[in-house]
């Protein structure tokens, strides 16, 4: 290290200046785009009748996209260091925002929206003879029994 860490900032994020950064960062970067498609691809077949845990797992994954998508272009075309790591704040910013801040309060109104139609479901065939059928009855008001 002969520069301050400062003007490290402003020289070009490649494997000569960067040698220990840069080969981490994009393989990195690649490994964790390949797992978040793979993350979307499961999570969202699980999920599939959960509306908003869905649309949760779709935001993260366009974040991954264009964040682990930006770092791999910034390597390939040597950006300066100073874009590689303003991208990963706001990256993991975005993430935790997402995961932590804007999604919480639409999932716990899902939930209780799942957990009052399971109280009415409940109540609904509470009764022990709810879920029988009563005997149909033909036109002369009497039941219709089989014949054996």
């Amino acid at each position: 290290m002969t520069l301050s860490p400062l003007e490290y900032l402003f020289k070009q994020f490649n494997s000569d200046l960067f040698p220990d950064l840069f080969h981490p960062i994009w393989i990195a970067a690649a490994a964790l785009l390949i797992v978040q498609v793979i993350l979307y691809n499961l999570r969202s077949r699980q999920l599939h009748r959960h509306e908003p845990l869905v649309t949760m797992q779709e935001w993260l994954l366009w974040t991954g996209i264009a964040v682990f998508g930006l770092v791999l272009v910034m390597a390939v075309f040597s950006w300066y260091f100073f874009f590689v790591l303003l991208t990963l704040a706001i990256g993991v910013a975005t993430y935790l925002w997402i995961r932590f801040r804007r999604f919480p309060p639409m999932i716990e109104a899902y939930n209780m929206q799942l957990r009052r139609a399971r109280f009415f479901s409940a109540a609904k065939y509470k009764h022990p003879e709810a879920t029988v059928r009563p005997a149909r009855k033909t036109r002369g008001g009497r039941a219709n029994k089989r014949r054996r």
